[in-house]
């Protein structure tokens, strides 16, 4: 029974390789939001449980996800410059929120992400909108 559910791990994550390979860019920006909120989720219950080797772990998960989201900005928009200072303000909070098991400090960076996440899943759906009414136009 526990190799099929390692079996089951191991499937899911080619299925979710997969899907970050033949994604959009858009759609990839969206799932690195998705996996820094799920790992700020974790980490912050693993704090309250006082596990806190899972929560570090978690936060390091989080900060790479962010680091990325960083280092993909293009840097030639002017909307850029701001969002890598939130981006770095959110980093911050996490390391803090990490050094310090401060829970607190993972809600204020969940509450930023989600919204960055939402305004993004917005945009994506905007953007599908546009081009369908454009297709139906041709």
């Amino acid at each position: 029974m526990l190799a099929s559910y390692a079996n089951a791990g191991t499937q899911y994550n080619q299925y979710r390789q997969q899907s970050a390979m033949t994604a959009a860019p858009g759609e990839l920006t969206l799932m690195l939001y998705d996996g820094c909120i799920k790992d700020l989720k974790l980490a912050r219950m693993y704090i309250e449980e006082k596990d806190l080797h899972l929560a570090n772990e978690n936060s390091k998960k989080a900060q790479a996800i962010l680091d990325e989201l960083m280092r993909t900005l293009d840097m030639q928009y002017p909307i850029a410059a701001q969002m890598m200072n939130l981006y770095e303000f959110i980093f911050g909070l996490v390391v803090q929120s990490n050094v310090k098991k401060d829970v607190g400090m993972i809600d204020t960076a969940l509450e930023l992400i989600i919204e960055l996440r939402d305004a993004w899943q917005q945009a994506i759906r905007l953007n599908r909108q546009r081009a369908g009414a454009a297709a139906s136009q041709v």
